[in-house]
């Protein structure tokens, strides 16, 4: 038996999208394209003088294998869809932005700021590359919608348009917490500049009279600091006070009216400047944490359910014509036209056509299902080759997908651990409050004049900003390099989670392994070249995923002619080559020992009647699996959950090591069971799946992180995104993560110091106003720089 490992040919380079030309006869201007849709983008490019996009980088354009359909945004041309996708609309110009996933480089954001090249309707095109979203002004009267989306698709970028564009509006940008900073920044820089002359008055370098008009200037400053800017706070320690629960507001909250009642007291009494240096500053410098630390990323979305997986619009069959029409008005008993590569929005009976649907982003099952007319085929399936025809039997709210995305463990609130920060802060909040009632009850035992000094300057020096801005600032700057490293993060809770765990639970298909790569090698006697091309060619008369694999890979010869072909549905084909009589199917259908094992999908192979051998299609797994498991394997326990067949198990079993746990055949529920499971035994649970068939799990896990190949993919009920070809740096992002609670450990010892000092003076009632203003801003500009440098040096690249 010979064990032969096949590998195409070597081929040139597509020079619109860089990818490899099967063969030679694709060439304009000596350039070589890998199909005709890469040459037609070339040759659009060419004619309206913009092939300079391609010397901005090298290949920069995307493949063009996959043909779009002529007729794929006739639904732009409704105007109720229209209404609901533009932006902005008056007598002479349309509004509108696309999401466009293929964004990648400056050659894109050139081209597409140069749109209006190719359609003169098109006034401006903004670029926002971070989000991949191209904001498009046009001329409804010169061009439409539906125009501009076929003309981005004729070029390679074809805009993203989901049915939840339909449902909901993007979320705006939070702007209320920026208005409140900037009230605080320009009062709280005045006061300072004011106060100055105070700081030096006891050196005879201020004049009385001008000193107390500056003290009076301060506190109109500080009146729209206090009843505005400071208002989250308050709000967020009542909350807190409600619930019964010390959070780390309060003693901010204690401060601010403190200082400020104690200010008002020292400037109508004619004692002195007060405190409102000191109190703006709190306000400033804790709204500069705050917005850090509840900024997220705008072009990513946590919470997507699966409007955003469905187009749209589909084609609706109606009196022999091809209609297009918005999913929400998809009623029973319309009969739906699904294209090539489509999905299938709503359950319904195979009325027409041959059904290959790919079920792996529903079920995770890697192996397309066959489906004979008068069969039910689901939502959320993917039809892999030609057109079908169904019957709706559930509108597209009432369909299997969408019972399986609102299941009740995905609509409960899920209890998440609490914040460090917060178990720190109610320790803190009695330590605070109890050393200020100490210091009223010594003072007043001893000189009931300083019980007054001495309790305000415990409340401001004792204030948590250094602890505070320790855990925002670290916490926004972690998220940042985690960012970088393609792993994003819903919020700073997320971080503190994913430092603890202990065991992490993986899903295979397209996770462990890429959604459509493949490696397929053969095992049995030697085929000559051309059995191996009568092979190919044969596989070639089957639409079944397995076998267009083998044929692309092998290739076929049209040349051959394909006699007497026959298919028998889910078993195999034959058919005569010239004079080899040769079948390809399983086991049972070339009657084959079926007691071989193989770690992949096996399709054997008969010539003549004679079982030669077989090919193994193996899931490619992603570049360096095998050490990232090997790795992890040593530091946490490792399980993995798999609706795929256990074909692979073994392979699984020796990668992930002899004390992993694999579970194959898992339906969505199975999945949640093992993690609640694994909660209860008292483990912290990092689980990273990729569908709709681990939401479920996601949710349930302390951190549930969603792999994507592109930003745009369908990420449900995620504590995070990470990019698929960062997940072999896994074991460096928790690491990550463990160095940011080690960061704000470190810097809250250094701010307990500052306090220290700070309360030594405090409660002796003889702190200054210069004193305090000085150590405050000091203490927080010091924290502010501390974690940013070690956060840099202990992850640094």
């Amino acid at each position: 038996m010979a064990n032969t490992a096949v590998t195409p040919d070597t081929k040139l380079q597509c020079a619109h999208c860089g990818e490899d030309c099967p063969n030679n006869k694709i060439v304009l201007e000596n350039n070589h394209f890998c199909c005709e849709g890469c040459k037609l983008v070339y040759e659009i490019l060419n004619e309206n003088g913009l092939c300079d996009y391609y010397t901005l980088n090298q290949n920069p354009g995307q493949s063009q294998r996959i043909s779009v359909r002529k007729d794929k945004f006739a639904f732009l041309d409704d105007k109720k869809i229209q209404q609901q996708l533009i932006q902005f609309q008056d007598d002479s110009q349309t509004h509108i932005t696309f999401y466009i996933p293929h964004i990648h480089c400056s050659s894109c954001l050139w081209l597409l700021e140069n749109l209006h090249r190719l359609d003169t309707g098109v006034q401006r095109v903004t670029v926002n590359f971070t989000r991949k979203e191209a904001l498009v002004v046009f001329r409804q009267d010169e061009t439409s919608l539906r125009h501009i989306a076929e003309t981005l698709t004729s070029i390679g970028y074809e805009p993203y348009i989901s049915l939840q564009d339909l449902r909901q509006k993007k979320p705006r940008i939070q702007r209320d917490l920026v208005y409140r900073l900037g009230v605080v920044g320009f009062c709280f820089g005045n006061i300072m500049l004011l106060s100055f002359p105070e700081y030096f008055s006891s050196y005879g370098y201020s004049d009385e009279k001008m000193n107390h008009l500056f003290r009076w200037l301060n506190l109109s400053l500080s009146l729209p600091v206090f009843f505005y800017s400071a208002q989250v706070f308050f709000r967020s320690a009542w909350g807190g006070l409600k619930t019964g629960f010390l959070n780390i507001d309060v003693p901010i909250v204690l401060a601010i009216i403190v200082t400020f009642i104690r200010s008002l007291t020292d400037v109508f009494s004619g004692q002195g400047a007060g405190y409102f240096d000191s109190m703006t500053g709190i306000v400033f410098f804790m709204l500069v944490g705050r917005i850090l630390q509840d900024k997220t990323y705008q072009g990513l979305s946590f919470d997507r359910d699966y409007t955003a997986y469905f187009p749209i619009a589909v084609s609706v069959l109606k009196k022999g014509r091809e209609v297009p029409m918005a999913l929400p008005d998809i009623r029973n008993n319309d009969t739906l036209l699904i294209h090539n590569q489509e999905l299938i929005p709503a359950d319904g009976i195979l009325v027409k056509g041959d059904a290959i649907i790919d079920y792996s982003f529903v079920t995770g099952e890697a192996v397309p299902v066959h489906k004979a007319t008068g069969e039910i085929v689901y939502a959320g399936g993917k039809q892999l080759e030609g057109n079908i025809e169904i019957l709706t039997i559930k509108e597209v709210a009432q369909s299997y997908l969408t019972s399986l995305w609102n299941r009740e463990e995905l609509r409960s609130p899920q209890e998440k651990q609490v914040s460090f920060i917060h178990m720190l802060s109610r320790y803190f909040t009695w330590v605070v409050l109890s050393i200020a009632v100490i210091a009223a009850t010594y003072w007043w035992m001893h000189d009931a004049a300083r019980i007054w000094p001495a309790v305000t300057a415990v409340l401001i020096i004792a204030c948590p900003c250094a602890l505070l801005l320790a855990a925002s600032f670290t916490n926004g700057h972690i998220l940042r390099i985690l960012s970088r490293r393609h792993l994003y993060l819903r919020n700073a809770e997320a971080i503190e989670r994913l430092a603890t765990i202990d065991h992490i639970v993986f899903d295979k298909t397209g996770t462990l392994t890429g959604k459509a790569e493949a490696t397929i090698s053969y095992e049995g006697e030697t085929l000559t070249p051309e059995k191996l091309i009568a092979v190919g060619t044969l596989a070639a008369q089957s639409s079944h995923p397995l076998s267009k694999m083998i044929a692309s890979f092998f290739g076929r010869d049209e040349r051959l002619p394909v006699r007497n072909f026959r298919s028998i549905e889910a078993n195999g084909i034959s058919g005569w080559i010239e004079y080899n009589f040769i079948q390809l199917g399983s086991a049972a259908f070339i009657g084959a020992d079926t007691n071989v094992s193989s770690d992949g999908s096996t399709v054997y192979v008969k010539i003549d009647g004679h079982q030669v051998g077989r090919f193994i299609i193996r899931h490619q797994y992603r570049n360096g699996i095998q050490s990232l498991l090997q790795q992890l394997q040593r530091q946490y326990h490792l399980s993995l959950l798999s609706g795929d067949n256990d074909a692979e198990s073994a392979y699984l079993q020796k990668i992930m090591g002899p004390s992993a746990s694999l579970h194959f055949a898992q339906k969505p529920a199975d999945k949640l069971n093992y993690v609640v499971s694994l909660q209860q035994q008292g483990h912290r649970v990092l689980m990273i799946g990729d569908g709709l068939n681990d939401a479920g799990a996601l949710k349930q896990s302390d951190v549930g992180i969603s792999l994507t190949e592109n930003s745009n993919n369908f990420t449900p009920a995620s504590d995070g995104i990470l990019e698929a070809a960062s997940l072999i740096h896994l074991p460096r992002l928790i690491s990550t993560c463990r160095n940011n609670r080690r960061i704000i450990i470190i810097t809250f010892i250094i701010s307990l110091l500052y306090n220290f000092i700070g309360l030594f003076f405090a409660v002796q009632g003889i702190l200054s106003p210069l004193t305090a203003a000085i150590l405050m801003p000091a203490s927080s500009i010091s924290i502010v720089l501390l974690t940013y440098g070690l956060s840099e040096w202990m992850n640094r690249s």
